[in-house]
């Protein structure tokens, strides 16, 4: 198992153990360190919105169309927003860091 580094909407660190092929956004959930992820992983409501850190960005897959749209929806975007359930957790990002953004 590896580790993803967490900084949640209050401010706290946390490394959370990370699974092979979950969604980065399942294991967010199930850490329970604030994210919903309310369509499952359809890539349909972004409550899963996530903001990836400079260093990590490059080395994440190019976010999809279907990501890309929606990602648009959202009233505020950074350099690294990405929606969570589109990242599939291998060991390739062991390490990877994010942030929860705040709610608006």
């Amino acid at each position: 198992m590896g580790v993803i580094n967490v900084i949640d909407r209050s401010g706290a660190a946390h490394a959370l153990e990370a699974v092979e092929g979950w969604r980065v956004m399942e294991i967010l959930r199930d850490h329970g360190v604030g994210m919903d992820g309310l369509c499952g992983g359809a890539c349909d409501c972004a409550t899963c919105h996530v903001v990836v850190d400079e260093d990590w960005v490059s080395r994440l897959p190019e976010p999809r169309t279907e990501e890309l749209d929606k990602l648009d929806e959202l009233p505020v975007l950074e350099a690294g927003s990405r929606l969570s359930c589109q990242i599939i957790w291998s060991e390739e990002i062991d390490g990877l860091s994010l942030t929860l953004p705040q709610e608006v």
